[in-house]
């Protein structure tokens, strides 16, 4: 099985409690830093569908960016591909840590469910 993919920002605490986490419990992931390598358009389409969850779970909703640009109301208004620009327009809008892997998507950390899923 090929590495979870892992996309973070360095500089998140959460993130880094997440990244901790995975090597506490040998799970291989590869790195991505979510701010210098946003995902595109396709990428988030494909998680958002394998994920289950509402594209509006994918939004930072503590970001700077989330609340300077009211994206709160915008989420409830707009069409799924308007927001998927805007998701891939800069990957501190993603609400994160993503973790990817062949047949599971898991947007933020919480650890039990992580526990759950990928144990």
């Amino acid at each position: 099985m090929r590495p979870a993919l892992f996309l973070c920002y360095p500089k998140c605490s959460t993130c880094r409690k997440a990244a901790k986490w995975l090597e506490e419990n040998n799970i291989e992931v590869a790195s991505r830093n979510i701010a210098t390598d946003n995902p595109d358009e396709k990428e988030l389409s494909v998680w958002i569908e394998k994920s289950g969850l509402p594209i509006a779970r994918f939004f930072n909703t503590s970001g700077n960016i989330y609340k300077e640009n009211n994206l709160k109301e915008k989420v409830k208004t707009a069409s799924e591909e308007e927001l998927l620009g805007i998701l891939a327009s800069n990957g501190m809008v993603v609400k994160r840590p993503v973790l990817v892997t062949d047949d599971l998507v898991l947007v933020g950390f919480n650890e039990e469910q992580w526990s759950e899923k990928l144990k």
